[in-house]
């Protein structure tokens, strides 16, 4: 499920919106974000916005009040972490947040793993198409809002996408063009996640 950041848009609820759709439920949904394509000229500041909710999140026991992110379902999911973590260094992706197992304290009980940011990887890789069922992101960058549809509508599936910009123009071209079955945009409650208790009405 891909998510468009335009330079018109409102960063803060853009990272809000991809944290946590890609995070929630530890990206155990089908709906999860996986891949973020943001404009070239505000894309640090949103990996910065972005990493800094990131590491904000708390991780452990689901069933603890203010826990953000449990494990992840079994060790089938957890070795599929590892290895597209692996996938990610040998293609030479920049890790902006995570890329490990966590392993500490409680944390040793369970499947853990830390949300995960990857910048820098080629916009053909594989973790740009393959749907990991994981909190694990990969993100890409764009000169204009076709280069962006085309990237985002480059896909097998078309379930969910989001976008942002405060543009009406744009946000026009975003849906005549997305091919996706569920839209969302300017979403701070998820970017291309709609079904959240109590949340939806």
């Amino acid at each position: 499920n891909p998510v468009i950041v335009s330079d018109k848009a409102d960063l803060q609820v853009a990272a809000e919106g991809v944290m946590r759709s890609a995070f929630g439920l530890s990206g155990q949904k089908c709906s999860a974000a996986s891949r973020v394509y943001v404009h070239r000229q505000v894309k640090k500041r949103f990996l910065d916005l972005l990493k800094e909710k990131t590491l904000a999140i708390k991780i452990g026991d689901p069933t603890q009040q203010g826990v953000f992110a449990g494990p992840v379902i079994n060790a089938q999911a957890y070795e599929t972490f590892k290895r597209a973590a692996e996938q990610a260094r040998a293609a030479g992706g920049v890790f902006v947040a995570g890329g490990t197992v966590l392993t500490e304290g409680d944390l040793a009980k369970g499947y853990y793993v830390a949300p995960t940011i990857v910048d820098g990887l080629p916009p053909d890789h594989a973790l740009f198409k393959e749907e990991l069922f994981l909190p694990f992101v990969v993100v890409g960058e764009y000169e204009n809002l076709e280069d962006a549809l085309g990237k985002a509508n480059g896909s097998v599936y078309g379930l969910t996408a989001g976008f942002y910009s405060k543009s009406k123009k744009e946000i026009r071209i975003f849906l005549d063009g997305i091919q996706a079955g569920v839209v969302y945009v300017n979403r701070e409650k998820g970017a291309t996640t709609g079904a959240w208790p109590g949340v939806q009405p």
